[in-house]
């Protein structure tokens, strides 16, 4: 039986007991714990033979797998800022992100090396910083950074920081730089993150990451349960099925999941389904995007109370609620982490009592953090030491907050607010709707319109008629003001692999040579 108090960290584990599995490449390679610790201990000293030093960048470009997890522990121990960037952005974006960090060194995988190499060129990264896992033109060799170095741990051991971009809903996506603590890795306990959803050390439990790791959310769940003993099963590109069976396989105990995922699974054959045995799933979080409450309801009938929800930003903050905090109360978020509290203030900035929508404002306990070179940003999205990410919402008497929309994306015609999370959700109850988007469109007369897009479900066929259909099943479902004037059809929702919309690439089109005044 493990232990049931095992040291802090990682790294201490990985002392104590080298040949415990810890890791699952999504090829199904097994990683001991001392093997990730060599790997982790030659990148620090490769890194830092290569000129970098505590509170320098790097940036990586990876798809899920062991190369990320080795940046992720190097930097986590040598005061290192660790900068994941999304390798679905093109050239010129991840240049700015390589750019506007700072980053000394570019490690990324030949899967994404067109983008990779166009941005290190415009980013100006010399060749001698450039790693390559596979083969990149202008990139040495990954192995390089790492072969001939030591795999003893390295002196001055000091945490770092993962360095996340915001998603950019607005002009340039902006750093969220967190100030060093001159700490050890071991005290600041990494893994204490997954107590707040009452998961615990070792205990049985295996992690399933099932999205992209460069998401905040899916490395900050992933990294911590590292740290607390749990082995890492890592997907690479998911599928619905393909995740059954990896719970099945692996009897997965948690993950971090979106209702994207929740959606897709639940549109599996009911034979499909029978195929695999979840009941090993005790927590399966749910974030990133609203879940609408048909889906959130199918998803407890099949898999139980494990499916639970958070609210929660890159910057920090956050709520969470049990599957039966959300059946007494459906649509809510949750209450406030320990570590965290909530408020909801005006446009002037007044605190509102419970029952009064308005802008959600959160407060870590457990340390600040800025935009990084963007000090505006960060003293605009700011209440004393509350800030926001944006999104309206409710708290009630109890503290429970619901969640309205994010304010950039609220339609506002004739004067009325609408909320397109709620025509998004009666959409979604269409059998012929794969996936759904609504927002406001310009009107003469209104200022705005709704419009919806769909992705269409297999066996569908996207025609005027279904658009006339949907519009009717919107009328049995929304109050007259709340329906779409007009459908669009899409082949492929924009999506990120962790459940984000890019609403804007599909409401800009509509605005072209117009101005949103919201």
């Amino acid at each position: 039986m493990p232990d049931p108090t095992p040291p802090n960290g990682f790294w201490a584990q990985a002392t104590a007991n080298p040949g415990r599995p810890v890791l699952t490449t999504p090829d199904a390679e097994t990683w001991s714990a001392g093997r990730l610790h060599a790997a982790a201990n030659k990148m620090v000293h490769g890194l830092r033979r290569a000129g970098l030093k505590k509170g320098d960048v790097f940036a990586v470009v990876l798809p899920n797998g062991v190369e990320f997890f080795t940046a992720y522990l190097a930097a986590s121990q040598a005061g290192l800022y660790l900068v994941p960037v999304n390798h679905h952005l093109v050239a010129p974006e991840i240049a700015w992100i390589v750019a506007d960090s700072g980053a000394k060194a570019l490690i990324a995988h030949e899967r994404f090396a067109e983008q990779a190499r166009a941005a290190a060129d415009e980013a100006g990264l010399p060749t001698t910083h450039r790693y390559a896992v596979g083969d990149i033109d202008t990139f040495r060799p990954y192995a390089g950074l790492l072969d001939g170095q030591p795999d003893s741990a390295p002196q001055d051991r000091t945490l770092g920081w993962v360095m996340n971009y915001t998603s950019g809903t607005t002009g340039r996506p902006r750093g969220i730089r967190r100030p060093l603590q001159n700490k050890l890795p071991e005290e600041a306990y990494l893994g204490g993150f997954l107590g707040i959803f009452g998961i615990k050390p070792f205990d049985g439990n295996v992690h399933l990451v099932c999205s992209p790791l460069y998401h905040t959310a899916v490395l900050q769940f992933a990294g911590a349960a590292l740290n607390i003993g749990h082995p890492v099963v890592l997907m690479d590109k998911w599928t619905p099925e393909e995740m059954l069976r990896a719970i099945d396989t692996y009897r997965c105990t948690h993950t971090h999941m979106v209702p994207t995922q929740f959606h897709r699974l639940l549109a599996l054959p009911q034979q499909v389904k029978d195929r695999y045995d979840v009941t090993s799933m005790r927590h399966a979080i749910h974030g990133a995007a609203p879940c609408p409450d048909h889906v959130k309801r199918a998803m407890i009938d099949w898999w139980g109370t494990c499916v639970e929800e958070y609210y929660a930003a890159s910057e920090g903050g956050g709520t969470f609620a049990t599957a039966e905090e959300w059946l007494k109360k459906p649509g809510t978020v949750g209450k406030a982490w320990p570590i965290s509290e909530l408020a909801v203030f005006d446009d002037d900035g007044n605190r509102l009592p419970a029952g009064r929508l308005g802008t959600v404002y959160m407060q870590m306990r457990t340390g600040g953090f800025a935009y990084h070179k963007d000090e505006g940003k960060t003293e605009k999205n700011r209440i004393g030491d509350f800030f926001t990410v944006g999104d309206l919402g409710v708290l009630d008497e109890d503290g429970c907050l619901f969640l309205r929309d994010r304010k950039i994306d609220m339609i506002i015609s004739g004067g009325v607010n609408i909320y397109p999370a709620e025509i998004e959700s009666a959409l979604l109850t269409h059998p012929a709707v794969a996936d759904a988007a609504a927002f406001g469109i310009p009107h003469d007369e209104w200022g705005e319109e709704v419009k919806a897009v769909v992705e269409v479900a297999e066996g569908h066929a996207a025609d005027d008629a279904l658009a006339a259909d949907i519009l009717a099943h919107c009328g049995t479902h929304l109050a007259g003001y709340k329906r779409p004037r007009s459908v669009d059809f899409i082949e492929t929702m924009p999506r990120d692999p962790n459940g984000k919309l890019y609403k804007r690439r599909l409401r800009d089109p509509y605005w072209e040579g117009r101005t949103r005044t919201l």
